[in-house]
């Protein structure tokens, strides 16, 4: 995968990826408000397939779900950070939004176009003729993502045991 970088310090919380005030919009209007007090031209700006590029303790704060799912309603496909809150990385990875800690990612240009291999773990950056490493995601945590989370994931295993018991019948 690769993609234009947006780019974000360290201590982003949950409350500017999905401000109080907005909470009770549905998610395509509430994601026209994601992260506006720290970038104000993010929501307006953000084109399908974007990476978003953190410092440290990304997604840290309240538990609100409705945080990873402004930044995939936008349509940002991953998000990379050195650390993040567990609660919001957790609820990344449920909601199908594929989350990779990156800890030398500081010299990603903010606008950067950079390739993204989440299950060799590394970051590509060909204009900078760099590739750095992260943490990979592990196999079956990255077809629950490809899959566009947990729920989706699930129904597809039923599924799959649904049609492998009929065949045994």
């Amino acid at each position: 995968m690769s993609a234009r970088v947006w780019k974000f310090g360290d201590g982003v919380d949950t409350d500017v990826m999905a401000p109080g005030q907005y909470m009770k919009l549905p998610i395509a209007e509430l994601a026209m408000h994601c992260l506006e007090a720290v970038r104000p031209d993010f929501a307006g700006g953000v084109c399908e397939g974007d990476i978003l590029v953190a410092g440290r303790n990304f997604g840290i704060g309240s538990s609100r779900e409705q945080a990873p799912q402004a930044l995939k309603a936008l349509g940002i496909r991953a998000v990379l950070a050195q650390s993040f809150g567990g609660i919001f990385y957790r609820n990344a990875l449920n909601l199908g939004l594929m989350a990779l800690v990156c800890p030398d990612i500081g010299g990603i240009p903010d606008g950067a176009a950079i390739a993204v291999d989440p299950v060799a773990g590394r970051i590509l950056l060909p204009q900078q003729g760099l590739t750095l490493p992260c943490e990979p995601i592990p196999g079956f945590l990255m077809a629950m993502v490809e899959d566009g989370g947990l729920l989706p994931h699930l129904k597809k295993q039923l599924a799959q045991q649904q049609k492998d018991k009929e065949k045994t019948e």
